[in-house]
């Protein structure tokens, strides 16, 4: 599974400068580092070096500053990794390899010297956006199949965990979810049912939902 490859690569940016989220915009891996404006690298996972992971590198080389592919080395010596074709043709495009042992250690590859032109600021902005609200790192880089905790549901579920006690109005829950008006009001999960002007309440649904995501509020209650 990518996700194997996530904390390796995260550490690896982390010791780099860079604070690092998995899954965010679509992509595995998500760094941004501390300047004024952020520089954004982006890393893409796979169990092994191929064609795809170059094509996903460069669709993210419109939205970063850097970007990266990481995959497992070949055990045996001859994976993509060993062949000169393939890093020439990262280099040419300034994508940098990353390869991750079986024990974890990460080494690089081709270093991503020459970053390619970021060509789409609308998404590299929203690409950000989502990096910075997002509480904590909820996402392993390389999920499938699995619903993504992105910054909207972390807050529908802090309004949820709000509301767990019994109804709320709006001004009551917006002091700890900034956005609780719209979540509350567009309801896109079936979380929350609206009781009066401004009067909210939790549907089984949304009960459910903190059973599956417990808030730390919650878990220290309990």
């Amino acid at each position: 599974m990518e996700t194997s490859l996530y904390l390796p690569v995260k550490g690896f940016l982390e010791k780099a400068g860079y604070v690092v989220k998995g899954e965010v915009g679509g992509c595995d891996l998500v760094g941004l580092s501390d300047d004024d404006p952020p520089v954004v690298v982006v890393c893409e996972l796979k169990m092994s070096f191929n064609l795809e992971l170059i094509l996903q590198a460069v669709d993210r080389a419109a939205i970063s500053d850097e970007v990266w592919i990481a995959a497992r080395i070949s055990a045996k010596g001859k994976g993509r990794e060993a062949d000169k074709r393939y890093r020439d043709l990262c280099r040419r495009l300034g994508i940098g390899m990353l390869g991750i042992s079986d024990t974890g250690d990460v080494s690089i590859i081709v270093g991503s010297v020459s970053p390619m032109p970021r060509t789409n600021p609308k998404r590299r902005s929203r690409l950000m956006r989502e990096h910075q609200k997002r509480r904590g790192d909820p996402a392993l880089g390389g999920s499938t199949r699995l619903p993504l905790m992105t910054a909207y549901r972390q807050q529908a579920l802090g309004c949820a965990a709000a509301l767990v006690s019994g109804p709320l109005r709006v001004r009551d829950i917006r002091s700890g979810v900034p956005e609780a008006g719209k979540i509350l009001l567009s309801n896109v999960y079936g979380w929350f049912e609206r009781l009066d002007r401004g009067l909210y309440g939790l549907t089984d649904a949304g009960r459910d939902a903190l059973q599956r995501w417990p808030q730390p509020e919650m878990q220290a209650a309990q």
